[in-house]
């Protein structure tokens, strides 16, 4: 089952069960893939909606981490449920590890060895990573490696 059909499935027991953030979440989760449907003319497909759920989750971490930051703790609560509920559309996260093994990998692949080559590495990591890392973590762990 893709996920159109698992967010539909998802939506409807949220509906039945009464449970309003998840519903809540759910559906603006869905508008924002319909809104990337109607900019691109075309429907999209898993891989495709991963990248929305991604941009999702990056949306609400920062916001979560703004309401923190500004002393609003109710509203930051809120953003981490709505977050926790996106991340569960997400694969399974890569940790720390897993992270330098790939992109070490990477690295030699593509003959990198200063830090003026990073752009040559992220391309490759991003794709390889989609949707089960942070991009800012491995910003990092790139720049680390790289000996910048």
């Amino acid at each position: 089952m893709g996920l159109h059909e698992t967010l539909n499935s998802d939506m409807k027991d949220a509906l039945r069960a009464q449970e309003s953030l998840r519903l809540m979440t759910i559906r603006q989760l869905r508008g924002a893939i319909k809104n990337k449907e109607i900019e691109l003319g075309r429907s999209l497909v898993d891989d495709e909606i991963l990248g929305v759920i991604t941009t999702q989750v990056k949306q609400r971490r920062e916001a979560a981490q703004m309401y923190h930051d500004n002393q609003r703790d109710e509203l930051a609560t809120k953003e981490e449920a709505e977050l926790a509920v996106l991340q569960a559309y997400l694969p399974a996260q890569l940790d720390e590890a897993a992270l330098r093994v790939l992109i070490t990998e990477i690295i030699s692949s593509v003959g990198a060895d200063s830090p003026r080559d990073m752009g040559k590495v992220m391309g490759p990591v991003m794709a390889k990573t989609r949707g089960c890392a942070d991009g800012k973590l491995v910003n990092q762990l790139v720049k680390e490696l790289l000996g910048s």
